[in-house]
């Protein structure tokens, strides 16, 4: 059975370039392109591709809301994202939004249609340079939250916190004054580059320091 495409892109001269590029290959079909999300998803409804080729920015029309309202109309059509944009923020943004590949612009033919065999049977394809980004930004991130040292006095005031303590319960449980308790949490915002209770709260539940 041949692979149904839909290009989704802006630009007139990519679209038809990929065109002439893809209908040359027995395999796939494709069934039609547009630059906007009205007619995109009128397209997607007359015609169920089974891979959406998805670019970000499209002026009015964002890659990414498309993508959340390609996948809750319809899980099985399949999005690859093709962008001149392979930051770690757009990819992850992309993924989040429901699309299985990712890869850039300046693709070769050979990886443009690895990529669409990939996607149209739900596997993940990023391009070598888009899964190097990501990782990168994985492992900054990862150096970032290890260098955050909190001291054990520290630990158990955020617990506290992250149980809805207040400053005077907190001070009352440590037997300590409810200016400390206030000093420890002006430094744990400091420290964890938070501006308010609820990001202590999230930095507790998301490093497990509570259930």
């Amino acid at each position: 059975m041949k692979i149904k495409i839909l290009i989704a892109d802006d630009h007139k001269m990519f679209r038809e370039g990929i065109k002439a590029l893809l209908q040359k290959e027995k395999m796939i079909e494709v069934c039609g392109d547009a630059d906007n999300e009205h007619d995109i998803l009128s397209l997607i409804k007359l015609s169920r591709p089974d891979v959406v080729l998805m670019d970000i920015d499209m002026g009015t029309t964002s890659g990414i809301n498309l993508t959340e309202k390609i996948k809750a109309y319809d899980g099985s059509i399949n999005v690859l994202a093709v962008s001149m944009h392979g930051d770690k923020e757009y990819v992850v943004k992309m993924l989040e939004a429901g699309a299985v590949g990712y890869i850039l612009k300046n693709a070769g033919k050979e990886e443009m249609l690895r990529a669409i065999k990939c996607v149209a049977v739900g596997d993940t394809y990023l391009s070598g340079e888009v899964s190097k980004n990501l990782m990168f930004g994985r492992i900054e991130k990862s150096k970032t939250e290890k260098s955050i040292s909190l001291t054990k006095r520290e630990i158990e005031i955020l617990k506290l916190i992250a149980q809805e303590f207040s400053n005077n319960e907190i001070a009352s449980q440590l037997f300590v004054s409810v200016r400390t308790v206030d000093t420890h949490r002006r430094n744990l915002m400091e420290k964890l580059a938070v501006k308010n209770t609820a990001g202590l709260v999230k930095y507790a539940f998301r490093n497990k320091l509570v259930e």
